[in-house]
């Protein structure tokens, strides 16, 4: 049964609502994506972390976004871990798995063994999302203050949307008998809507430097839902949140059984990249034939490799740039006179 379980549930996120509290949440529980996304790298182990905890943050958060739309968190810093970056891919149709790819920069010489969120330094949490031609993106940006990459992810909920959120998080390395080793990750988001959102001209939040906490936002009985449902959840454990022994339907019973928990379908997440040599094509499109010569190899080629997904490509130098004399076949590009 145990095995049953970890396949059925392994890379789903499960909405589900707590009725009695008004709080709305999701189940996270990622194997195969994690596991493509992170052997395609040999991260040290703070940075493979990081990786986990922002790629299920990035499946906690992306169905926020609709159909076709591509949801982007992003982290920046000055330390020796200098990006970690993730996409989710909404769905092409009702029904269709989402997509996810998450990829990080560091300075290996500059690891040490300190808590990885620390070795990331001073820098920005951002959130974007792209919701197709025509329209511009958008960008939520929170400093990161708050001692570890879900606390920063709760603060931009507070701090952009007025959005109460948490989360409870957990990925690792999991061994199981005959099973070898290999990364799993599960967590847990709880939200809920403001009963009264601060106004614009307000003076700033309770947080560290003004930001805006749920305290702020919540009041009255809306507050004191929010603070049983997240007692609640701070007594989840780590194995709990991973799997596969429980299922997420039975973790939310273990959890929230007196606050009603009712679910709705699970979406299917698998790993996915949008790289292309057409995409790469026409990054290179704004360059000069001089530039593009710059970045040819000696073996007379140009070539790219895609930080999410390993995948390598070569080009004709010729066939690059706005100065491009053969198309990507080889043929000779007439030029108007």
């Amino acid at each position: 049964m145990t095995k049953i379980n970890q396949i059925a549930w392994d890379d789903t996120v499960l909405p589900f609502q707590l009725d009695r509290s008004g709080v709305r949440g999701r189940v996270a529980r990622l194997d195969g994506v994690l596991e493509h996304i992170l052997s395609r790298h040999d991260y040290p182990a703070p940075v493979a972390a990081l990786v986990a905890e922002v790629a299920l943050l990035t499946a906690l958060i992306g169905p926020t976004v609709k159909l076709r739309w591509k949801l982007s968190l992003q982290v920046r810093g000055n330390g020796a871990i200098r990006t970690i970056a993730a996409d989710y891919y909404a769905p092409s149709e009702e029904g269709g798995p989402a997509r996810i790819r998450a990829w990080a920069s560091f300075d290996a010489d500059r690891l040490d063994d300190r808590p990885a969120f620390e070795q990331i330094g001073e820098g920005y949490f951002a959130i974007l999302i792209d919701q197709g031609a025509g329209n511009l993106p958008y960008q939520g940006i929170t400093p990161l203050a708050s001692g570890s990459l879900s606390a920063c992810a709760g603060t931009y909920f507070a701090q952009s949307e007025q959005l109460p959120t948490s989360f409870a998080l957990a990925y690792g390395e999991n061994r199981l008998p005959g099973d070898g080793s290999r990364w799993r990750a599960g967590g847990v988001m709880l939200q809920t809507l403001p009963a009264q959102p601060m106004g614009a001209g307000g003076e700033g939040g309770s947080g560290v430097g003004g930001l805006i906490e749920a305290a702020d936002i919540l009041q009255g009985v809306e507050s004191e839902d929010w603070t049983r449902a997240n007692h609640l959840l701070s007594t989840v454990d780590e194995l709990e949140l991973i799997g596969p022994t429980v299922a997420p339907t039975d973790l939310l019973v273990r959890l929230f059984h007196e606050e009603t928990p009712r679910v709705f379908d699970p979406h299917r997440v698998e790993f996915g990249c949008s790289c292309s040599a057409d995409r790469v094509r026409n990054t290179l499109s704004i360059y000069s034939a001089k530039d593009i010569g710059h970045m040819t190899t000696e073996d007379g080629k140009v070539t790219a490799d895609c930080q999410f997904c390993g995948a390598h490509y070569e080009f004709d130098p010729r066939s690059l740039g706005f100065e491009a004399s053969v198309d990507p076949e080889g043929n000779p590009i007439e030029v108007a006179e």
